[in-house]
Parts: structure tokens; C-alpha cells; sequence
């Protein structure tokens, strides 16, 4: 992999760094970072054997690459010594609700811009990523993009248009997924179990259900019959979310999630 800089080194950044490096991807000396106070940034580096860029200049002579990953609102409409410093450099942007077009107006000069939609889980290799690029990529770009993407878990190229989609099903639906393990805990000790037992059962059903729905690729409408016996126990349950609107409530809920994430693209 060609060098690659980090402009901004939180959760994200430290997420694509270790994920490169524990796939040996590059090694460290072919990764820099640089933070606007130099604390993150001075954290990545020592933990990670990564170098840290003293100034911008500096973190561009040192990239072929550079992954724009700090706070989206810190995103400037124009700046000219960013567009100079990073002309013919491929832009990964992890910001969420930034447009390709946003992103251009900063690097019109850039040789391609990739904008991406990563997850929660992406900290620990797991996540999922939506992302799109402003032009055709190079086979070499191509490369480089899967192979930094790979650190964060599985990716997927979208037309821009999918984007905000993206976000509101994987990147808020893992906190929806949150709420519905918080949720099934409080109602596990309602029940009546302790509450170290009580979350142990819901970590466990979520994540043997969901191996379950990844392993067997099958209709989760499917999965969900093949353990509902005629007036059983889930019977009862899903009668209760049915007479609830359930799948009502996630049709909004992830709707609403969707038209915020338009309205911030909007914004940028």
C-alpha cells in the first residue's frame, strides 16, 4: 500500500490504523497523522508506532493518500492551502453527511475523492462501509480503497444518491440495535433475572441470531418461523410487537434517520 496520512486521529482514524497494521497492510512508517491540537494525534502515534506530522505540509510530503477523518462540522468550504498542499492526492473522506461535491470545493485539485460510511463497529473490524468515489478510480486507487476499507470490516460501493440510506440503516441503525439490547436487558430483570444475567442472554442472542442470519443467508422472515411453533412462547411475543406496529415503528424510525442524514448532506 502506498503511504497514507490521517488528517484528524480519533475513533475513526484509530480504527483504520490499527485495522491496517494487525493486517499488515503497511507497516508503520508508511502511516502518518496529524490533529489540529497534536494531543490525538501524539496518542495514535505512541500507541500505534505511527508517525505524527508537525504541520500540514509536513503530512502531505508524506502521503499518497490522506484519510480526512476529524469532526465533519470542522470541514471548510474553500481552503486554499489545503487544495495546494493535496493536489494529485487520493482523499478518503470518513465524515459523515459530507458530500463528494462538499469535499471537491476543499480538493478541487485532488486526483479523486472517495466519500465513506462507516460504522460503529468498524473500531473493532466488524463494521460495514457504503462509500462512493467522485470519478472512475484507478486499478492502483482501487486497490488502495479496498484495502484501507477491508481494516474497518466489509465495504460496499454505492452510487452517492444510496448514502444517506447507508447511514440511517448502518451507521444510526447500530445505535437502534443498542436500544434494542438496552430494552431486552430492562425487560430481561423485570423478568426476574440478575442483571449480569440478564445481559449476558441478550449479548448472546444477538450475536448467535445474527451468525445465524449471516451463515445461512436465508429470509430473516424465514428464520424468525423456523422458531415460532403454532401458540407458543414467541407466538406470543410477536403478537404483542404485531398488535404494536413494530415493523411500523422501524419504518419511521429509520425513515427519520434517513431524512436527517439528507438534510445534513444538504447542509454541507
Amino acid at each position: 500500500m502506498t503511504k497514507v496520512a490521517f488528517l484528524g486521529a480519533g475513533n475513526m482514524a484509530s480504527a483504520m490504523v490499527e485495522g491496517i497494521l494487525a493486517k499488515q497492510l503497511a507497516q508503520p512508517s508508511e502511516l502518518s497523522c496529524f490533529s489540529a491540537s497534536g494531543q490525538s494525534a501524539q496518542k495514535l502515534a505512541t500507541r500505534t508506532g505511527i508517525a505524527q506530522s508537525a504541520n500540514l505540509r509536513e503530512l502531505a510530503a508524506a502521503c499518497d493518500i490522506l484519510v480526512v477523518a476529524y469532526k465533519p462540522q470542522h470541514l471548510p468550504r474553500t481552503d486554499t492551502e489545503l487544495a495546494e498542499l493535496f493536489r494529485d492526492k487520493l482523499i478518503i473522506s470518513v465524515l459523515s453527511g459530507k458530500t463528494l461535491a462538499s469535499l471537491h470545493r476543499v480538493f478541487p485539485q485532488s486526483r479523486n475523492l472517495v466519500r465513506t460510511m462507516p460504522n460503529t463497529a468498524s473500531r473493532i473490524g466488524a463494521g460495514i462501509t457504503g462509500w462512493c468515489a467522485y470519478a472512475k478510480l484507478s486499478d492502483a486507487d482501487r486497490t488502495s480503497v479496498d484495502g484501507l476499507l477491508s481494516a474497518l470490516g466489509r465495504a460496499i460501493e454505492l452510487e452517492e444518491q444510496h448514502l444517506d440510506a447507508v447511514t440511517a440503516v448502518s451507521a444510526s441503525g447500530a445505535g437502534f440495535v443498542f436500544e434494542y439490547a438496552a430494552a431486552m436487558q430492562a425487560a430481561a430483570e423485570a423478568a426476574g433475572l440478575p442483571t449480569d444475567v440478564a445481559h449476558t442472554l441478550v449479548t448472546e442472542t444477538l450475536l448467535g441470531s445474527s451468525r445465524l442470519l449471516a451463515r445461512t443467508n436465508q429470509d430473516p422472515n424465514l428464520l424468525r418461523d423456523q422458531v415460532t411453533s403454532p401458540n407458543g412462547t414467541t407466538f406470543a411475543g410477536l403478537n404483542c410487537l404485531k398488535a404494536a406496529d413494530f415493523r411500523g415503528l422501524i419504518l419511521n424510525t429509520v425513515l427519520a434517520a434517513k431524512a436527517r442524514a439528507s438534510e445534513l448532506s444538504k447542509d454541507s
